[in-house]
């Protein structure tokens, strides 16, 4: 696991696990590799870890580690899972959102 701040990047589900039971409020961004959508959500996503202190953002890729996609039945990606105390709170697996979506995603959450 590696923190390059804001964002925590995870290697597997190991990784979330222990993060989870650090942080009790977790937004999880599952993408895959070569995924132009993931690529772009990237940097809004940093942008939102910076402005929020009530969320931790993490990034996983879930081709690497089909755990993932097994525990949060992922259908498309980017899927945007927001976790609190290891339950799932909400997901949001619309594609690409920008930082005012994401935002109002946790707001409502």
């Amino acid at each position: 696991m590696q923190e390059t701040a804001p964002v925590v990047r995870l290697d597997d589900t190991d990784d979330l696990d222990d993060l989870l039971d650090r942080e009790d409020r977790v937004l999880l961004d599952l993408y895959t590799s070569g995924c132009t959508l993931c690529n772009a959500i990237e940097p809004v996503l940093g942008n939102v870890a910076r402005a929020r202190d009530d969320v931790t953002v993490a990034m996983a890729n879930a081709g690497d580690d089909l755990d993932f996609v097994d525990r949060y039945d992922v259908r498309s990606v980017p899927t945007l899972v927001l976790i609190e105390d290891g339950d799932v709170v909400a997901t949001l697996a619309e594609g690409f959102q920008g930082g005012h979506a994401i935002e109002a995603f946790l707001d409502e959450n």
